[in-house]
Protein backbone atom coordinates (compact mmCIF):
# COMPACT_ATOMS: atom_id res chain seq x y z
CA UNK A 1 0.00 0.00 0.00
CA UNK A 2 1.13 3.90 -0.53
CA UNK A 3 -0.20 6.87 0.69
CA UNK A 4 0.27 10.13 -1.77
CA UNK A 5 -0.72 13.18 -0.48
CA UNK A 6 -3.43 15.22 -2.90
CA UNK A 7 -2.03 18.47 -4.82
CA UNK A 8 -5.24 20.93 -4.91
CA UNK A 9 -4.53 21.87 -7.99
CA UNK A 10 -4.68 19.02 -9.69
CA UNK A 11 -8.13 18.26 -10.69
CA UNK A 12 -7.91 14.29 -11.70
CA UNK A 13 -6.71 14.46 -8.38
CA UNK A 14 -9.34 16.29 -6.29
CA UNK A 15 -11.95 14.17 -8.43
CA UNK A 16 -10.61 10.90 -6.65
CA UNK A 17 -10.87 12.28 -3.36
CA UNK A 18 -14.16 13.57 -3.77
CA UNK A 19 -15.41 10.21 -5.48
CA UNK A 20 -13.94 7.71 -3.26
CA UNK A 21 -17.44 8.27 -0.77
CA UNK A 22 -19.56 7.32 -3.81
CA UNK A 23 -18.05 4.11 -4.15
CA UNK A 24 -17.89 3.28 0.04
CA UNK A 25 -21.90 4.21 0.36
CA UNK A 26 -22.94 2.27 -2.82
CA UNK A 27 -25.95 1.15 -1.81
CA UNK A 28 -26.23 2.74 1.26
CA UNK A 29 -30.07 4.57 1.36
CA UNK A 30 -28.84 6.65 4.32
CA UNK A 31 -25.99 7.76 2.79
CA UNK A 32 -26.14 11.55 1.14
CA UNK A 33 -23.34 12.83 -0.53
CA UNK A 34 -22.67 16.46 -0.05
CA UNK A 35 -23.00 19.52 -2.37
CA UNK A 36 -20.62 19.19 -4.92
CA UNK A 37 -19.79 22.88 -4.80
CA UNK A 38 -19.03 22.91 -1.31
CA UNK A 39 -16.90 20.10 -1.36
CA UNK A 40 -15.30 21.23 -3.89
CA UNK A 41 -14.66 25.01 -2.35
CA UNK A 42 -12.51 23.16 0.68
CA UNK A 43 -9.65 22.89 -2.09
CA UNK A 44 -9.53 26.59 -3.19
CA UNK A 45 -6.34 27.31 -1.03
CA UNK A 46 -6.68 30.92 -3.36
CA UNK A 47 -10.60 32.00 -2.58
CA UNK A 48 -11.74 29.64 0.55
CA UNK A 49 -11.03 32.04 3.77
CA UNK A 50 -9.89 29.41 5.89
CA UNK A 51 -6.89 28.87 4.02
CA UNK A 52 -5.60 33.18 4.74
CA UNK A 53 -4.02 31.83 8.22
CA UNK A 54 -4.39 27.96 8.56
CA UNK A 55 -2.96 24.88 6.30
CA UNK A 56 -4.55 21.93 5.90
CA UNK A 57 -3.42 18.29 3.65
CA UNK A 58 -5.17 16.07 2.21
CA UNK A 59 -4.17 12.12 1.75
CA UNK A 60 -5.56 9.22 -0.01
CA UNK A 61 -4.27 5.72 0.54
CA UNK A 62 -4.03 3.09 -2.73
CA UNK A 63 -3.39 -1.08 -3.02
CA UNK A 64 -0.87 -2.39 -4.98
CA UNK A 65 -2.83 -2.25 -7.68
CA UNK A 66 -3.86 1.48 -7.18
CA UNK A 67 -7.13 1.26 -6.20
CA UNK A 68 -8.32 3.83 -4.03
CA UNK A 69 -8.92 2.70 -0.66
CA UNK A 70 -9.55 5.62 2.09
CA UNK A 71 -8.74 9.50 2.35
CA UNK A 72 -8.34 11.74 5.20
CA UNK A 73 -8.00 15.74 5.65
CA UNK A 74 -5.34 16.97 8.14
CA UNK A 75 -6.09 20.76 9.55
CA UNK A 76 -3.50 22.93 11.46
CA UNK A 77 -6.07 25.34 12.30
CA UNK A 78 -4.15 28.22 13.76
CA UNK A 79 -7.63 30.46 14.30
CA UNK A 80 -8.51 27.59 16.64
CA UNK A 81 -5.72 27.15 18.44
CA UNK A 82 -5.07 30.56 19.12
CA UNK A 83 -8.71 30.93 20.39
CA UNK A 84 -8.51 27.87 22.58
CA UNK A 85 -4.64 27.98 23.49
CA UNK A 86 -3.76 24.60 22.57
CA UNK A 87 -2.00 22.52 19.78
CA UNK A 88 -4.36 20.94 18.32
CA UNK A 89 -4.56 19.42 14.78
CA UNK A 90 -8.21 18.54 13.64
CA UNK A 91 -9.23 15.78 11.03
CA UNK A 92 -12.05 15.83 8.71
CA UNK A 93 -12.88 13.89 5.96
CA UNK A 94 -12.36 10.63 6.77
CA UNK A 95 -13.67 8.01 4.33
CA UNK A 96 -11.55 4.42 4.18
CA UNK A 97 -12.88 1.08 2.96
CA UNK A 98 -13.25 -1.80 5.52
CA UNK A 99 -9.65 -2.59 5.63
CA UNK A 100 -7.78 -1.80 9.12
CA UNK A 101 -4.35 -2.32 7.49
CA UNK A 102 -5.08 1.07 4.91
CA UNK A 103 -6.65 2.42 8.18
CA UNK A 104 -3.82 2.19 10.18
CA UNK A 105 -1.65 3.70 7.24
CA UNK A 106 -3.63 6.46 6.40
CA UNK A 107 -3.86 7.68 10.10
CA UNK A 108 0.34 7.19 10.71
CA UNK A 109 0.55 9.66 7.88
CA UNK A 110 -1.61 12.11 9.48
CA UNK A 111 0.07 12.06 12.78
CA UNK A 112 3.84 12.37 10.79
CA UNK A 113 2.15 15.55 9.25
CA UNK A 114 1.01 17.26 12.59
CA UNK A 115 3.84 16.45 14.33
CA UNK A 116 5.90 18.60 11.86
CA UNK A 117 4.01 21.23 12.18
CA UNK A 118 4.31 21.22 16.18
CA UNK A 119 1.06 19.84 16.97
CA UNK A 120 0.90 17.31 19.71
CA UNK A 121 -2.89 15.82 18.94
CA UNK A 122 -5.52 15.19 16.80
CA UNK A 123 -8.91 15.86 17.32
CA UNK A 124 -12.29 15.20 15.13
CA UNK A 125 -13.72 14.72 12.81
CA UNK A 126 -14.10 18.48 12.41
CA UNK A 127 -14.55 20.87 9.68
CA UNK A 128 -12.72 23.73 8.23
CA UNK A 129 -15.00 26.24 9.86
CA UNK A 130 -17.79 26.40 12.54
CA UNK A 131 -20.18 25.65 10.33
CA UNK A 132 -19.28 22.53 9.50
CA UNK A 133 -20.80 19.32 10.38
CA UNK A 134 -18.83 17.28 12.80
CA UNK A 135 -18.16 13.97 15.10
CA UNK A 136 -18.24 10.36 14.07
CA UNK A 137 -21.79 8.67 14.11
CA UNK A 138 -21.85 5.60 16.87
CA UNK A 139 -25.40 5.79 16.92
CA UNK A 140 -28.42 6.25 14.56
CA UNK A 141 -26.78 4.46 11.63
CA UNK A 142 -30.47 3.35 10.27
CA UNK A 143 -31.43 6.90 9.99
CA UNK A 144 -30.58 9.34 7.02
CA UNK A 145 -28.63 12.88 8.24
CA UNK A 146 -29.38 15.82 7.96
CA UNK A 147 -27.87 18.22 5.61
CA UNK A 148 -24.03 18.68 6.04
CA UNK A 149 -23.85 16.06 8.63
CA UNK A 150 -21.13 12.98 8.76
CA UNK A 151 -22.71 9.61 8.31
CA UNK A 152 -19.97 6.65 8.26
CA UNK A 153 -20.20 2.81 8.77
CA UNK A 154 -20.23 1.64 11.51
CA UNK A 155 -16.58 0.01 11.69
CA UNK A 156 -15.38 3.44 11.58
CA UNK A 157 -15.63 4.16 15.71
CA UNK A 158 -13.93 0.68 16.08
CA UNK A 159 -10.40 1.60 13.60
CA UNK A 160 -10.24 5.22 15.32
CA UNK A 161 -10.35 3.36 18.92
CA UNK A 162 -7.49 0.79 17.96
CA UNK A 163 -5.12 3.24 16.69
CA UNK A 164 -5.19 5.17 20.47
CA UNK A 165 -8.33 7.38 19.45
CA UNK A 166 -10.97 8.09 22.66
CA UNK A 167 -14.07 9.56 22.70
CA UNK A 168 -13.81 12.99 24.34
CA UNK A 169 -17.67 14.51 23.67
CA UNK A 170 -21.18 13.52 22.09
CA UNK A 171 -23.32 15.47 20.58
CA UNK A 172 -27.05 14.25 19.68
CA UNK A 173 -29.57 14.69 16.74
CA UNK A 174 -33.12 14.40 17.86
CA UNK A 175 -36.65 13.57 16.42
CA UNK A 176 -39.35 15.52 16.31
CA UNK A 177 -42.94 14.79 14.97
CA UNK A 178 -45.94 17.11 14.65
CA UNK A 179 -48.43 14.37 15.52
CA UNK A 180 -46.88 14.24 19.13
CA UNK A 181 -48.96 15.74 21.38
CA UNK A 182 -46.91 18.78 22.91
CA UNK A 183 -48.19 19.14 26.39
CA UNK A 184 -50.25 22.09 27.10
CA UNK A 185 -47.65 23.07 29.94
CA UNK A 186 -44.90 23.82 27.56
CA UNK A 187 -46.98 26.15 25.42
CA UNK A 188 -48.23 28.12 28.78
CA UNK A 189 -44.94 28.49 30.11
CA UNK A 190 -43.67 29.66 27.07
CA UNK A 191 -46.10 32.86 26.91
CA UNK A 192 -45.76 32.93 31.06
CA UNK A 193 -41.79 33.02 30.10
CA UNK A 194 -41.98 35.59 27.26
CA UNK A 195 -44.75 38.23 29.34
CA UNK A 196 -42.43 37.90 32.51
CA UNK A 197 -39.35 38.55 30.68
CA UNK A 198 -40.28 40.76 28.18
CA UNK A 199 -39.55 38.49 25.56
CA UNK A 200 -40.80 38.93 22.20
CA UNK A 201 -40.29 36.42 18.73
CA UNK A 202 -39.33 37.63 15.76
CA UNK A 203 -41.44 36.40 12.70
CA UNK A 204 -40.60 36.54 9.16
CA UNK A 205 -42.68 35.98 5.91
CA UNK A 206 -40.26 36.37 3.60
CA UNK A 207 -36.46 36.37 2.60
CA UNK A 208 -36.76 40.35 2.18
CA UNK A 209 -37.58 40.51 5.97
CA UNK A 210 -34.98 38.06 6.37
CA UNK A 211 -31.95 40.22 5.24
CA UNK A 212 -32.91 42.42 8.23
CA UNK A 213 -31.57 40.03 10.61
CA UNK A 214 -28.33 38.65 9.36
CA UNK A 215 -26.11 41.72 10.45
CA UNK A 216 -27.10 40.08 13.94
CA UNK A 217 -26.06 36.50 13.77
CA UNK A 218 -22.44 36.66 14.34
CA UNK A 219 -23.00 38.60 17.64
CA UNK A 220 -25.63 35.73 18.06
CA UNK A 221 -23.73 32.62 17.63
CA UNK A 222 -20.62 34.06 19.15
CA UNK A 223 -22.41 35.11 22.46
CA UNK A 224 -23.82 31.43 22.67
CA UNK A 225 -20.51 30.29 22.49
CA UNK A 226 -19.40 32.05 25.70
CA UNK A 227 -19.05 28.99 28.29
CA UNK A 228 -18.46 26.88 25.96
CA UNK A 229 -14.80 24.67 25.39
CA UNK A 230 -12.74 23.65 22.12
CA UNK A 231 -15.01 26.60 19.84
CA UNK A 232 -14.47 28.59 17.39
CA UNK A 233 -16.01 31.90 17.07
CA UNK A 234 -17.42 32.58 13.46
CA UNK A 235 -15.68 35.06 11.15
CA UNK A 236 -17.33 37.36 9.11
CA UNK A 237 -17.05 34.98 5.99
CA UNK A 238 -18.32 32.48 7.59
CA UNK A 239 -21.40 34.36 8.80
CA UNK A 240 -22.09 35.33 5.12
CA UNK A 241 -21.64 31.99 4.18
CA UNK A 242 -24.34 31.16 6.63
CA UNK A 243 -26.40 34.20 5.33
CA UNK A 244 -26.34 32.43 2.03
CA UNK A 245 -27.18 29.59 3.09
CA UNK A 246 -30.55 31.14 5.02
CA UNK A 247 -31.36 33.08 2.36
CA UNK A 248 -30.93 30.15 -0.52
CA UNK A 249 -32.51 27.09 1.83
CA UNK A 250 -34.69 28.87 3.95
CA UNK A 251 -38.66 28.84 4.96
CA UNK A 252 -38.74 32.30 6.44
CA UNK A 253 -41.18 30.65 8.94
CA UNK A 254 -38.47 28.41 10.49
CA UNK A 255 -36.35 31.03 11.67
CA UNK A 256 -36.59 32.29 15.03
CA UNK A 257 -34.72 35.02 16.45
CA UNK A 258 -35.69 36.31 20.19
CA UNK A 259 -35.61 39.54 21.23
CA UNK A 260 -35.16 41.64 24.38
CA UNK A 261 -35.70 45.10 24.41
CA UNK A 262 -34.53 45.37 20.98
CA UNK A 263 -32.36 43.46 21.68
CA UNK A 264 -31.01 39.97 19.83
CA UNK A 265 -30.78 37.28 22.56
CA UNK A 266 -31.21 33.74 20.70
CA UNK A 267 -31.83 32.39 17.55
CA UNK A 268 -33.65 29.05 16.05
CA UNK A 269 -32.62 28.36 12.53
CA UNK A 270 -34.15 25.54 10.64
CA UNK A 271 -34.29 25.07 7.23
CA UNK A 272 -36.13 22.46 4.34
CA UNK A 273 -34.35 19.03 4.37
CA UNK A 274 -32.90 18.76 0.96
CA UNK A 275 -31.19 15.51 1.50
CA UNK A 276 -33.90 13.12 -0.91
CA UNK A 277 -32.75 15.87 -3.70
CA UNK A 278 -28.73 15.57 -3.38
CA UNK A 279 -29.28 11.63 -3.55
CA UNK A 280 -30.93 11.65 -6.69
CA UNK A 281 -28.64 13.97 -8.21
CA UNK A 282 -25.12 12.85 -6.09
CA UNK A 283 -24.81 16.32 -4.94
CA UNK A 284 -24.57 18.05 -8.30
CA UNK A 285 -26.36 21.17 -9.24
CA UNK A 286 -25.50 21.47 -13.04
CA UNK A 287 -27.41 21.13 -15.36
CA UNK A 288 -30.44 19.92 -13.64
CA UNK A 289 -29.70 19.15 -10.29
CA UNK A 290 -31.20 22.79 -9.49
CA UNK A 291 -34.53 21.74 -10.23
CA UNK A 292 -34.80 18.84 -8.19
CA UNK A 293 -33.57 21.11 -5.14
CA UNK A 294 -36.05 23.62 -5.67
CA UNK A 295 -38.78 21.02 -6.28
CA UNK A 296 -37.89 19.22 -2.92
CA UNK A 297 -37.50 23.00 -1.27
CA UNK A 298 -40.75 23.07 -1.60
CA UNK A 299 -42.72 19.66 -1.48
CA UNK A 300 -39.85 17.98 1.57
CA UNK A 301 -42.19 17.25 4.85
CA UNK A 302 -38.97 17.21 6.75
CA UNK A 303 -36.91 20.39 7.79
CA UNK A 304 -33.28 19.92 9.68
CA UNK A 305 -33.45 22.38 12.83
CA UNK A 306 -29.78 23.15 12.69
CA UNK A 307 -28.62 25.82 14.62
CA UNK A 308 -30.33 27.35 18.02
CA UNK A 309 -28.77 29.19 20.81
CA UNK A 310 -29.15 31.65 23.42
CA UNK A 311 -26.53 34.72 24.71
CA UNK A 312 -25.16 33.32 27.66
CA UNK A 313 -26.31 36.55 30.43
CA UNK A 314 -30.14 35.32 29.19
CA UNK A 315 -29.86 31.45 29.56
CA UNK A 316 -32.06 29.54 32.23
CA UNK A 317 -34.97 32.12 31.86
CA UNK A 318 -37.00 29.84 29.89
CA UNK A 319 -35.90 31.13 26.75
CA UNK A 320 -35.44 27.58 24.32
CA UNK A 321 -38.46 26.82 25.48
CA UNK A 322 -40.04 29.92 23.65
CA UNK A 323 -37.97 29.39 20.55
CA UNK A 324 -38.80 25.52 20.53
CA UNK A 325 -42.80 26.16 20.82
CA UNK A 326 -42.49 28.79 18.30
CA UNK A 327 -40.93 25.82 16.15
CA UNK A 328 -43.84 23.31 16.78
CA UNK A 329 -46.32 25.81 15.83
CA UNK A 330 -44.36 26.99 12.82
CA UNK A 331 -44.14 23.24 11.65
CA UNK A 332 -47.91 22.13 11.98
CA UNK A 333 -48.70 25.50 10.68
CA UNK A 334 -46.85 24.63 7.43
CA UNK A 335 -46.91 20.81 5.56
CA UNK A 336 -44.58 19.70 7.07
CA UNK A 337 -44.79 16.70 9.38
CA UNK A 338 -40.85 15.64 10.47
CA UNK A 339 -37.73 17.68 12.12
CA UNK A 340 -34.19 16.37 12.72
CA UNK A 341 -32.61 18.82 15.70
CA UNK A 342 -28.99 18.47 14.44
CA UNK A 343 -26.49 18.26 16.90
CA UNK A 344 -27.15 19.89 20.40
CA UNK A 345 -24.21 18.81 23.06
CA UNK A 346 -24.93 16.27 25.29
CA UNK A 347 -23.10 18.70 27.96
CA UNK A 348 -26.13 21.12 27.38
CA UNK A 349 -28.06 19.06 29.87
CA UNK A 350 -30.87 22.24 30.63
CA UNK A 351 -31.33 22.13 26.73
CA UNK A 352 -31.81 18.20 26.25
CA UNK A 353 -34.05 18.52 29.47
CA UNK A 354 -36.06 21.50 28.02
CA UNK A 355 -36.36 19.57 25.04
CA UNK A 356 -37.44 16.20 26.00
CA UNK A 357 -40.57 17.73 27.61
CA UNK A 358 -41.35 18.43 23.64
CA UNK A 359 -41.13 14.89 23.20
CA UNK A 360 -37.90 14.84 21.63
CA UNK A 361 -36.43 11.15 21.00
CA UNK A 362 -32.54 11.90 20.39
CA UNK A 363 -31.99 9.13 18.16
CA UNK A 364 -28.82 9.94 16.34
CA UNK A 365 -25.38 10.68 18.21
CA UNK A 366 -21.77 11.75 17.29
CA UNK A 367 -18.40 11.57 18.53
CA UNK A 368 -15.69 13.25 18.78
CA UNK A 369 -12.61 11.60 19.49
CA UNK A 370 -8.95 12.66 20.44
CA UNK A 371 -5.73 10.92 20.31
CA UNK A 372 -2.25 12.33 21.68
CA UNK A 373 0.45 12.16 19.19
Amino acid sequence: MRVIEIDTRNRRQVREFLDLPFRIYEGCRQWVPPLEMDAKAMFDRTRHPYYRESDAVFFMVYSEGGEALGRIAVLDNKRHNRFNQTAKGLFYLLEVVNDFEAFSLLMETAFTWARVKGLTEIIGPRGLTALNGMGMLVRGFDHRPALGIPYNHAYYPEFLERVGFKGITDVVSGYFNRDLPLPEKVSLVAEKVKEKRGLIVERYTSRKDLKKMIPHLKDLYNGSLVGTEDVTPLTDEEVAEMAGQILWFADPRLIKILMKDYRPVGFLLAYPDISAALQKTNGRLWPFGWVRLLKELKCTDWINVNGAGIIAEYRGMGGTAVLFNEMAKSVREGHYIHADLVQIGVENERMQQELSTFGIDFYKMHRIYRCVI
